[in-house]
């Protein structure tokens, strides 16, 4: 039988109500004394969605995130390789492993790993809390019906505003992680490795020479990811017969992570070209010593738009095929465990042929 399909009560998940009952059906926000009042749900509804929500979805996101970037550690460090040095590593992925592991020990292939854990769960804070918070919100202020129709422009500005935010926290960890890929002796981790960035090249060179390619990169790279998701996640689930706001058990998790390799190559494909400048940019001298987009610009004329999109490209999209489809699958684990229920975006018009 067709599972039950799991109507968005908006005036109850978010505390909102109408303008006027003449008017048409548009919610307001809530204010700012309540914006994070828990608000009961019905068996029906989704939610609630409130403070503690949120810091449940930002967990889950900084777990996530911190698990699979450190899980792939020695996939980035090869893929880092080929970047930085094409000339040596050519021969492809596997022969990469072969070579890092020849010359430097199995070792190297950890290289990073504590910048890269510590970078990647602050960033998963922010970007999966981020998204929950943002689109739930801006579902709340447009309307039910408004917010399934557009359900894909939501993802998108969610996605950006919380990259955004959190690549600002990522960037000088990003710096230190890469610094270490390309230079080992460099220092032991983190804490060695990023007071020296900062005793010679300074706060901003040192760590933030990064953000516009790390911008270039990530944000268009978490739109697509999460959009890529949704959009996958709904076709999955409507071609098995099955309502996406009510799997749960192994169904979910298959759906979770099926969806996300197909969000993960599409994101990977659509920001290689930023990953590869990010890489070159944090790499002393390259690209001169002007500003950082003198730099980047000079970096792009040297190394081509063709070698851009494709170098390391295949190992790119297998790491993070990946990881995408395992960031889900957490992501979503976590939230059950923790008792949050995830909001997902539900067609109005569904539930009321259902009450009829």
């Amino acid at each position: 039988t067709r599972p039950t399909t799991m109507a968005l009560d908006l005036k109850k998940v978010f505390a909102v109500s109408p303008a006027s009952d003449a008017a048409p059906k548009r919610f307001a926000m809530a204010t700012p004394a309540t914006a994070f009042k828990p608000v009961v749900a019905t068996s029906h509804a989704q939610g609630p969605f409130d403070l503690t929500y949120y810091l449940k979805g930002a967990l889950a996101g900084g777990i996530c995130c911190a698990v699979t970037h450190g899980a792939l550690c020695p996939v980035d460090v090869v893929k880092t390789r080929i970047q930085l040095e094409p000339t040596i590593y050519n021969r492809g992925m596997i022969a990469g492993f072969r070579q890092v592991v020849s010359a430097e020990g199995v070792g190297a292939l950890a290289t990073g790993l504590g910048p890269t854990v510590a970078g990647y769960f602050v960033q998963g804070w922010f970007k999966f809390g981020g998204v929950e918070f943002f689109k739930t919100k801006i579902a709340a202020a447009v309307g039910e019906q408004a917010a399934w129709d557009n359900r894909t422009g939501i993802y998108l500005a969610s996605a950006a505003g919380a990259e955004t935010i959190a690549d600002v926290f990522l960037c000088p960890l990003e710096a230190t992680r890469i610094r270490l890929v390309q230079n080992p002796q460099f220092g032991s981790g983190l804490l060695d490795a990023a007071p020296r960035i900062m005793r010679e090249d300074g706060f901003i060179r040192g760590f933030y020479s990064g953000l516009g390619p790390i911008l270039f990169k990530q944000v268009p790279y978490t739109m697509a990811k999460f959009a890529v998701q949704g959009w996958a996640a709904e076709k999955i689930a409507a071609a098995a017969g099955l309502e996406l706001a009510s799997i749960e058990g192994g169904t979910k998790m298959a759906v979770s992570l099926s969806s996300g390799v197909v969000a993960g190559v599409a994101a990977a494909i659509i920001s290689h070209p930023a990953d590869t400048l990010l890489s070159l940019v944090n790499k002393p001298g390259y690209g001169g010593t002007g500003s950082i987009t003198s730099r980047l610009v000079n970096i792009a004329k040297d190394v081509g738009f063709k070698k851009l999109c494709l170098t390391g490209l295949g190992a790119r999209c297998v790491m993070i095929g990946v990881l995408t489809a395992f960031q889900f699958g957490i992501f979503d684990l976590i939230l059950d465990l923790t008792g949050a229920q995830k909001f997902h975006f539900t067609n109005p018009a569904d539930a009321d042929k259902e009450g009829h």
